[in-house]
């Protein structure tokens, strides 16, 4: 007799017991993993604390590029998707455009990965 022919087989239902906890849906996974995404770059969080440690917690868009060392196409590119996740907002004032954190979005960052 071989080594396979000793082993007992069981049912796969058999092994355990389906959990009854609610779950995260795919759909909601994708929300969440697109959300997160935006903060999945360094430019990003670095744009992040600058506009939140901007005077008034606003930085305006000619402030912006300096610090990162980045071309002013890159820092708009960088700006556009934190807006589009509603990490940011955008003001338009004369030729600038001035930026500033949605009020509880990272906390809101934070309670997605907690509530997991």
């Amino acid at each position: 007799m071989t080594a396979l022919q000793t082993l007992e087989l069981t049912p796969v239902d058999a092994c355990c017991t389906p959990s009854t906890v609610d779950t995260l849906a795919a759909e909601e996974a994708q929300q969440r993993a697109a959300f997160l995404k935006a903060l999945a770059d360094p430019n990003r969080l670095r744009l992040l604390s600058i506009v939140k440690a901007g005077q008034g917690g606003e930085a305006c868009v000619c402030d912006l590029t300096e610090p990162l060392g980045l071309g002013q196409p890159t820092v708009s590119h960088h700006l556009k998707i934190l807006v589009d996740a509603g990490f940011l907002t955008r003001e338009k004032r004369g030729t600038w455009a001035y930026y500033s954190l949605v009020p509880g979005a990272l906390e809101q960052a934070a309670g997605l990965i907690t509530s997991l």
